[in-house]
């Protein structure tokens, strides 16, 4: 299913480049206030931070394609449970911290020349390296996460203020199934185009 989901996604950007009317290219940056809901997790959001790049490809006057690569870090803290319902695991764990390499697919709806919503798929692949939940979570967590965002983008120039919302749609629990982990995360930033 991901594998069409991505193909698909794909697909449409190629479709979408070649019958471009405009393309602009910048860098980003911003906050994730994130969670991973699950008894483990304590249900409070903390904080990251997101980098990345971004293309906005226009098609017509309303309508534009927006694909972006981010790098996500993304925080959270274990509950009292965690050490419950993982006994085989050190139970010192008190927040885990991830890094996802994540390719949002924005389609953008343009409402004004300044405001426009946006919406679509997030592919997260965690880019962790080191195998010990302790330090990074990868031992328990699956490789990758696939979610769908919404929010608004504020274009002012070339100024881009957006806010967003991403809901994961995966488990990804790579332990076992007593605890089903989903990812939420705002994301409140500020874009530059460069080109």
């Amino acid at each position: 299913m991901k594998s069409k989901l991505l193909s698909l996604a794909v697909a449409v950007l190629i479709f979408s480049v070649t019958q471009a009317q405009s393309i602009h290219l910048g860098i980003k940056g911003g906050t994730n206030i994130n969670k991973i809901s699950g008894e483990s997790f304590n249900q409070k959001f903390t904080y990251g931070y997101h980098l990345g790049g971004f293309a906005e490809i226009g098609l017509g006057s309303k309508l534009a394609i927006q694909p972006e690569i981010l790098f996500n870090e993304i925080n959270a803290d274990t509950s009292s449970q965690f050490s419950k319902i993982y006994t085989s695991l050190p139970s010192n764990v008190k927040n885990v911290k991830l890094r996802y390499l994540s390719i949002p697919i924005l389609l953008n709806y343009k409402v004004s020349k300044i405001f426009a919503l946006q919406a679509g798929p997030q592919f997260g692949i965690l880019m962790n390296h080191d195998n010990s939940l302790v330090q990074d979570g990868k031992s328990a967590f699956k490789k990758g996460d696939f979610s769908m965002l919404a929010g608004i983008q504020l274009k002012i120039a070339s100024l881009r203020i957006y806010g967003r919302y991403a809901i994961g749609l995966n488990n990804i629990n790579d332990i076992d199934n007593k605890d089903k982990w989903k990812s939420q995360s705002f994301q409140l930033g500020i874009g530059l185009a460069l080109l």
